[in-house]
């Protein structure tokens, strides 16, 4: 017997919406005995694993034919291949050793990662025979597609928690006859089933994003706006308000951000690591373990563990990155949402602007609809500039505590744009009349030039923030004229505090 294979009969409990989704699946199967491809889906946490392991053992019972489960990574095969032998399913994984199969082989169900598979299907070294149901793990990935000719006369039972292709010129109704929804996350979560998440989103402004053509924003730009201090400094502030001392996962998109944030949180005297797809497997197996048995440790990590990942003791998750991808959102979230004893809620503090994007993470989503017109979902995602547009600035109170003889620090910048219009004025007064105010800030909270000068620098966010919604008053503004405002916006408060104080000094000599 192949090492890759074992024998369990402890069995597993089910609850009753997974007994229910089984039953569900069956009724499709009875309907349609052969070549019906079905995608079913189940939020992260909701145990597809399990419901589809079961599937296979029954399919296999009933109708005395194999099945075939595939997935895209060896950590999702492994998991897979040991639930399916500890429910008494006798099972071979065909990963990178596995070579050929014998005609005489008594297995009734294979695991394989899809790439290992089409290799030996198309070398002819694998005889795939008698397969009546193949199960497609994370359905959502398209390189499952170069498999189905082989399987034409199959029943194929897709799985997935978001039926949304990971490639929009690619949908998922083209592969699939029709879709199966699961609970939802709302519902799993009052059932007590998934954990509660207490979100928390900080603004962040993601001009300097470019997309790839993978429809979402490149490692480049990401790493360029993430690295930088200001982000480093609001990730910092974020997990010391709201998760400090917790069990924390943050996810970045890309390898040297990620860096940057062991080093931030190292230097800051956090128990922290770093994970990312160049570590080797016991160097992974043993920062795992860290994490696992460490209380307050915090994991910064690159992508890798959004699937085939379960650490249950995870107490927030941190999206240092933002995403236009519905199932990576999804995914990333759902790392935190197990239920475990004394863990009934989780904390997620989002710094991409992901909840503004999609909507909060439990919030309800109609998957029929984007099922059947992914291209209408896709195209009415809240785009970056209207979600940025609605940014209410609040200056953070570190930075309010440096301009004590301030009574006031903020102007609405869209009312006084209105008042100019109606009074038939320049919209550039807007400006003047803000200019008037930060420069008042800077001379009546500092004793000299270089004091009032280092005011004006803190006071950058803000200057931002009024320069964009003067530009957003102005209908038709490019990201390059906005960008100009707000420099010349800073250019000039720093030349009015000079000028000001160099006249202070030439009164003081006269008088």
């Amino acid at each position: 017997m192949s090492d890759d294979s074992n024998e369990k009969k402890t069995g597993k409990k089910l609850y009753d919406y997974q007994h229910d989704a089984i039953e569900k699946i069956f009724e499709k199967f009875n309907s349609f005995p052969e070549n019906h491809n079905l995608l079913y889906q189940l939020p992260t946490g909701g145990g597809k694993t399990v419901i589809f392991a079961e599937i296979a053992k029954r399919y296999i019972a009933e109708n005395k034919k194999k099945v075939l489960i595939l997935t895209h990574r060896i950590e999702l095969c492994n998991q897979t291949s040991s639930l399916l032998s500890e429910i008494g399913v006798k099972n071979m994984i065909i990963n990178s050793k596995v070579k050929s199969l014998p005609n005489d082989n008594d297995f009734m169900c294979f695991v394989a990662m899809v790439e290992t598979l089409n290799n030996r299907l198309q070398d002819q070294v694998m005889d795939m025979q008698n397969v009546g149901l193949v199960i497609i793990d994370e359905a959502h990935y398209n390189s499952f597609r170069k498999l189905f000719d082989y399987f034409g006369k199959s029943i194929v039972l897709g799985v997935t928690a978001t039926p949304l292709s990971s490639n929009i010129k690619l949908p998922m109704k083209h592969l699939y006859h029709e879709l199966i929804v699961g609970h939802s996350i709302a519902g799993l979560i009052k059932k007590g089933f998934l954990a509660e998440a207490e979100t928390y989103s900080y603004d962040v402004s993601l001009s300097t994003l470019k997309v790839g053509i993978n429809g979402d924003y490149t490692v480049k730009s990401s790493e360029l706006l993430y690295s930088n201090f200001t982000m480093l400094d609001k990730l910092l502030y974020a997990y010391e308000h709201k998760s400090k001392g917790k069990k924390t996962l943050i996810f970045n998109n890309g390898i040297n951000t990620s860096k940057h944030v062991y080093l931030l949180f190292e230097k800051a005297g956090y128990n922290v690591r770093h994970l990312d797809n160049t570590h080797k497997e016991e160097e992974r197996k043993e920062i795992l373990d860290w994490f696992k048995n460490t209380p307050d440790a915090i994991l910064t990590s690159v992508g890798i563990l959004t699937t085939g990942f379960d650490e249950p003791t995870i107490e927030t998750i941190i999206l240092n990155r933002a995403t236009k991808s519905l199932t990576l959102y999804h995914q990333m979230i759902g790392r935190g949402s197990r239920v475990i004893k004394n863990k009934k809620k989780f904390t997620v503090i989002d710094l991409g602007n992901n909840a503004l994007r999609f909507g909060m993470w439990d919030a309800p989503i109609n998957w029929h609809d984007i099922f059947k017109s992914p291209d209408f979902y896709l195209e009415n995602i809240t785009s970056d500039e209207e979600i940025e547009r609605n940014f209410k600035y609040k200056m953070p109170d570190e930075i309010r505590s440096q301009f004590p003889n301030s009574e006031d620090v903020d102007m609405d910048i869209e009312d006084e744009y209105a008042k100019a219009q109606s009074a038939g004025k320049r919209p550039k007064v807007v400006l003047d009349k803000s200019l008037e105010q930060h420069l008042q800030m800077c001379l009546d909270n500092s004793n000299d030039v270089f004091e009032a000068r280092s005011l004006a620098n803190l006071l950058e966010e803000d200057i931002e923030n009024r320069a964009k919604r003067y530009a957003y008053c102005l209908t038709k503004s490019t990201k390059n004229y906005i960008k100009w405002l707000q420099d010349d916006y800073k250019r000039q408060l720093v030349s009015l505090v000079t000028r000001k104080y160099i006249q202070i000094e030439a009164e003081k000599q006269y008088s």
